[in-house]
Formats: C-alpha cells, sequence, structure tokens
C-alpha cells in the first residue's frame, strides 16, 4: 500500500471512529489488533499507541528525526519554509 493509500485508510478509520463509538473504543483499547482486522498492515515489532484529541487535551506527536536529515534541511523548517505544523495545529486549536 502506497503513501497515498494509507493516507486514505487512516481516514476512513478516523471517520469509522467518529461514527461507531464500539469501534473507536476498541482501537484505543487494542491498536495493533484493531488496525490489522481493519487490513492496515503493520511492521513486525512494531509499537503502536492510539489517543484521543479532546477539546482538552491535544497530542502533538514529534516524529522521529530522519537519518538523512542535513542541515540546511533543518534551517528551512527553523526558517519558516515548512508551516504545515503550524498551519495543522492553528486550524485544530482554533478552528480556523
Amino acid at each position: 500500500m502506497n503513501q497515498e493509500e494509507q493516507s486514505k485508510k487512516m481516514n476512513q478509520l478516523i471517520a469509522k471512529c467518529w461514527a461507531d463509538e464500539s469501534f473507536k473504543q476498541r482501537l484505543l483499547a487494542d491498536p495493533a489488533a484493531t488496525l490489522k482486522a481493519e487490513g492496515v498492515e503493520l511492521p513486525a515489532g512494531l509499537s503502536l499507541k492510539a489517543v484521543e484529541n479532546t477539546d482538552k487535551v491535544f497530542h502533538l506527536v514529534i516524529p522521529s528525526k530522519p537519518s538523512d536529515l542535513q542541515d540546511d534541511d533543518l534551517d528551512k523548517v527553523a526558517g519558516g519554509a515548512c508551516a504545515c505544523l503550524v498551519v495543522c495545529v492553528c486550524v485544530i486549536l482554533t478552528g480556523v
């Protein structure tokens, strides 16, 4: 499954969580088994944790640092070349 297909599948699963409280509770309790049952392949040995944002709690996920990241790439991000995280957080927190 390519990245676009994975993204689509994850969006479908999030929508399913919103529509089906028991599915959401299964996903929160045992994310690996629930995703596997939904046809999502996970790498062997991968630890998975599912959490839910609320109007009082927002989880900020910091991805692991890529091994091939160069200093000039970091400069671009620090200098504002990539504002996607800020925009996403802004939309989530303010609804704008």
